[in-house]
């Protein structure tokens, strides 16, 4: 089974509150968002969005140039009869992040809540770098939250890679410079906890 079709598969068979890394309310990512860009007309992308509320807060707080990219076209479809008409504003994109066509040097914001602790190939991950580098403006923001040291070794079936602040940010390079990071223990849906590390990097020249 290739990447696309097991994420299929996922939102296929479970409801958006049954996966280990489903939040209400993704407090900790808007929070970083709205410290880091203050412009509601900024460009935001949330890679991995799937059915994540993140969206929808982002709408209700005012930001009106958002584009969520998910690998799975039943989680965005999930997400589009959420928001019901809210859908019409948002830019939905189903692609993988590492082949996906982005736009040059156009977002302002790139988020990314665990999709980067997927990648398990050196090659997977310098793709990754290569997509963020290319589309976010120089002087953009780039918010990527992992798995941290004591997170889960394997997640929907499938290995993940664990990071501190250090090593998660040396996959990314001096071009991007560390301005936050911090854990976070998510409860899951299941009464169980994962460790997830938030780091923050602005892009520069």
């Amino acid at each position: 089974m290739d990447e696309k079709q097991h994420w299929e598969s996922v939102y296929e068979s479970k409801n958006a509150d049954a996966v280990s890394w489903y939040q209400p309310h993704l407090v900790k990512s808007l929070q970083l968002i709205q410290n880091a860009e203050t412009n509601r007309e900024a460009q935001i992308i949330d890679v991995g969005g799937g059915e994540s509320s993140l969206v929808d807060d982002l709408i209700d707080d005012g930001y009106r140039n958002i584009c969520v990219l998910d690998i799975s076209e039943k989680a965005l479809d999930v997400c589009r009869i959420r928001l019901g008409e809210k859908a019409a504003k948002v830019n939905w994109l189903a692609a993988n992040i590492s082949s996906a066509e982005l736009p040059s040097k156009f977002f302002d914001v790139w988020h990314d809540r665990a999709v980067f602790h997927f990648l398990t190939s050196e090659e997977q991950r310098i793709n990754y770098v290569l997509q963020v580098s290319k589309a976010v403006k120089s002087g953009g923001h780039v918010i990527v939250a992992t798995f941290g040291p004591q997170g889960p070794e394997k997640c929907s079936g499938l290995t993940t890679m664990r990071y501190d602040a250090d090593s998660l940010h040396d996959q990314f390079g001096t071009r991007f410079r560390l301005v936050e990071s911090a854990t976070e223990l998510h409860v899951t849906p299941f009464g169980t906890t994962q460790q997830f590390l938030y780091c923050y990097c602005k892009l520069e020249n």
